[in-house]
């Protein structure tokens, strides 16, 4: 009868057992395209053998636990993985942004101010015609409609440098505005995990790892905070997790302690800062380190470089307008930057000079303008001019290495992507839902749930003839 009686618990404890394992077979098939789900395994264990009075008898096997198929270095991986994929595509974005609001592009042809472009609405072409039309009026001083050309041009020149800068610095601005959302989502990451911390210790107490759902969000969670802010994982004296970030020096920052979050990220406009004394971070990588990086790189180099060349086209134009200091500007000599550039008040057509005085027709200001498109300047020079080079060339560089910035960040994000979803693919061999390999687990589960039930079966017969049929 013991035996029986003990068979039959073997029995339902198998039956418990391998419907456990279908259920968790069937989650894992619910979740198949969910990119954030780490695939489970029922840990099926024997549950011991205990001394009887007809010998050894084995209590049968029990559903031990969920166990998720993870590996952390892996999980590390495509973390750091994506905060590099991050940083390369803001940079991108950033770059593509700049271009357009410069409405310039570049190509291997020189015009005759020396610039390299095919845009015939950009700068370079503006500057080109600008000393186009003094050309022509050397040519023809006397004839009123090369004047209304000319101050037609000089107008469009003044307004793209001026629209130029003001759209770049709106580039500027946005990628203000993109850090500071970011630093937001960042700090929204950095509570949700200390408290999905929290969760789990209390959810596995008694039971450690038991928490697989509760550690799937913190996973999704943690990828998308490493696409903001990379960060290293790691485990305390106690072993809690800790989130930590790195200063400039290589310094650890400490951001998450468990469940308390030691002080919030913050960004001043310059920089960002975090830990409990907001120490200035420097993240290597993510999102918003690419917006930072565009900003106060290749972006603020180009505006600057407006600045220059602004500042030297008024100076050396003024000079050769007005090469007495007392006959009055051409452009306004305080409007030295591309924000303020603009024409001296009082000049059009009638008061528009060819000359510096001399008899009707003389065309010594006009000629004297129009060759400096091809004048070489040099900041070495006495006095030291504020470019090298000459305007159109000067101009050219800058934008070359925006559109090179832009094709090799592009090309970056191209392959760091590849490398990116290499390192999810090895991670989905391990994670991952297969649904052959489901679909077989779950036909193996479904035969040994039918064999235990059968077992169950025949013992139950057997204790049917033995309490009801035998003495008759």
């Amino acid at each position: 009868m013991s035996g029986l009686f003990a068979s039959l618990n073997s029995s339902v404890s198998a039956l418990a057992a391998q419907s456990r394992a279908v259920e968790i077979s069937g989650k894992n098939l619910a979740n198949v395209n969910n990119p954030n789900y780490a695939r489970q395994r029922v840990m099926i264990g024997n549950l011991g053998t205990i001394q009887t009075t007809q010998g050894p008898e084995s209590m049968g096997v029990t559903a031990l636990g969920i166990e998720q198929l993870r590996d952390s270095m892996l999980d590390q991986q495509v973390m750091r993985e994506a905060a590099l994929t991050a940083s390369y595509t803001s940079q991108q974005q950033a770059y593509q942004r700049a271009q357009a609001g410069l409405g310039q592009s570049i190509n291997s042809t020189q015009n005759a101010s020396g610039a390299s472009s095919t845009s015939d609405n950009g700068i370079a072409a503006a500057l080109d015609d600008f000393f186009n039309g003094f050309q022509s009026l050397a040519a023809n001083p006397t004839d009123a409609g090369q004047r209304q050309t000319l101050l037609q041009n000089t107008s469009i020149l003044t307004d793209r440098l001026r629209l130029a800068d003001q759209r770049l610095a709106q580039v500027s601005t946005d990628l203000d505005t993109q850090v500071g959302t970011d630093v937001s989502s960042v700090n929204r990451l950095l509570q949700t995990v200390a408290d999905l911390n929290g969760q789990i210790a209390r959810f596995e107490v008694n039971n450690p790892g038991s928490a697989v759902d509760l550690r799937d969000q913190r996973q999704a969670d943690l990828e998308q905070l490493a696409a903001k802010l990379p960060f290293e994982v790691r485990t305390s004296a106690t072993g809690r997790m800790q989130l930590v970030s790195q200063d400039a020096t290589g310094a650890d920052v400490l951001l998450v302690d468990h469940t308390t979050v030691q002080g919030p990220v913050a960004f001043d406009g310059t920089q960002i800062a975090g830990g409990a004394s907001a120490t200035p971070l420097a993240p290597s990588a993510g999102s918003i380190q690419g917006s930072l990086a565009a900003r106060d790189g290749a972006l603020k180099t180009l505006r600057d470089n407006l600045d220059q060349l602004t500042a030297q086209l008024v100076t050396s134009v003024n000079a050769a307008y007005n090469p007495t200091g007392t006959t009055g500007n051409f452009f306004n000599p305080a409007g030295t930057t591309a924000a303020t550039i603009a024409l001296a008040a009082g000049i059009n057509t009638n008061t528009l000079k060819d000359s510096d005085g001399g008899p009707a027709g003389a065309n010594t200001v006009a000629l004297a303008i129009a060759q400096l498109a091809s004048h070489k300047f040099s900041t070495g020079g006495v006095p030291p001019d504020v470019i090298d080079g000459t305007l159109g060339g000067f101009f050219s560089t800058p934008v070359s290495n925006l559109g090179q910035a832009r094709a090799g960040t592009s090309a970056r994000v191209d392959d760091q992507s590849k490398i990116e979803q290499l390192v999810r693919s090895q991670r989905d061999g391990v994670s991952g839902v297969s649904l052959d390999e489901e679909m077989a687990e779950l036909l193996k589960y479904q035969r040994a749930f039918q064999a235990s039930s059968r077992v169950f079966t025949t013992i139950d017969n057997l204790l049917d003839t033995v309490v009801n049929q035998l003495g008759r």
